[in-house]
């Protein structure tokens, strides 16, 4: 699990086997797999609440990595609702929106891997992956 600082070019979305954690089921991490885009190889992410990933801004301040334009038209993230704005422009279901890098283990391919988490109403956190993309560094 890595931070992206460079340009990308967003790619094809794998497959994944479970995108969507309720409660207890992300504790104490989210285990999930994906298929590689590249060579179908299977690969494990697990996302820790709290611990994983990195702020989603970091990805389209200043169109440093991606644009935000880029990111929407993918369905990547969606644009906030107005009473959620503190959470940032582009979230995941309204919630504290994260990202990752990882790697395929069998063929290196790059993949970027978008998820929220939070409270979504009282009694209800929810752990939900957006999706995984290949990408290549411009």
């Amino acid at each position: 699990m890595y931070s992206i600082s460079k340009k990308i070019r967003i790619g094809k979305k794998a497959l994944l086997k479970k995108d969507r954690f309720i409660n207890d089921e992300a504790i104490p991490a989210a285990i999930t797999q994906f298929s590689c885009c590249e060579c179908s190889h299977e690969n494990s992410i697990e996302i820790s609440p709290y611990q994983s990933g990195f702020p989603i801004m970091k990805i389209y301040h200043e169109d440093l990595v991606a644009s935000k334009s880029e990111l929407l038209k993918r369905g990547m993230v969606t644009e906030t609702s107005q009473r959620m704005q503190h959470y940032g422009e582009l979230t995941v279901n309204d919630l504290p929106t994260l990202y990752f890098g990882t790697t395929c283990t069998s063929c290196s391919t790059n993949y970027i891997c978008i998820f929220s988490y939070g409270e979504k109403q009282p009694g209800l956190e929810i752990l939900n992956i957006s999706g995984i993309w290949e990408y290549q560094e411009l």
